[in-house]
């Protein structure tokens, strides 16, 4: 009776066997994509510099800091006397308005950045001299940015080619 028990309570209970796998246990080398849940790596996984550019899905990376702050400072024109841009980076337009006037217009809005002009051939000419320039923002377009440049020694307005940076 006690045998026909104990093989009732073995079939019942059933056997289990357990195995376990450790890094000690798998050979180098012979993990692959395929044998690890999405997610299952962490970067502290990794050695320094063990994974390439090919294997980073670049489009899931976010602005890195101090590029954000770069990007912001990428912003300028290069104005000729005639109000024509002769280069620049993040504009969409620049125009003489009036005598010694000038607007620069932006892709992004402009108002919390800083202004910085100065007058300057856009070739490598001597800049003209006994001239002043000053910039404020453009009343009637938060992306522009408003120049004005005049003679130092009358403050008459006149025609001057400048350089603009915006710093935001």
């Amino acid at each position: 009776m006690v045998v026909a028990l104990v093989a009732l309570f073995i079939a019942m209970g059933g056997s289990a066997y357990a195995l376990v796998i450790t890094s000690g246990s798998i050979r180098n080398n012979t993990i692959r994509s395929v044998d690890v849940r999405n997610g299952g790596l962490l970067g502290k996984d990794f050695r320094k510099a063990g994974v390439g550019g090919g294997a980073i899905k670049e489009v899931s990376l976010g602005t890195v800091p101090g590029a954000f702050v770069a990007q912001g400072s990428a912003r300028f024109a290069v104005l000729n006397s005639q109000g024509q841009q002769v280069r620049g980076r993040g504009t969409t337009s620049a125009a003489r308005t009036a005598e010694g006037r000038y607007q620069v217009i932006f892709d992004a809005d402009v108002r919390g950045c800083g202004y910085h002009a100065t007058v300057g051939d856009p070739s490598a000419a001597a800049p003209p001299q006994n001239s002043q320039i000053s910039v404020g923002s453009l009343g009637s377009n938060v992306n522009g940015v408003s120049i004005r440049t005049e003679n130092g020694g009358t403050g008459a307005e006149a025609d001057k080619p400048f350089h603009l940076v915006v710093l935001c």
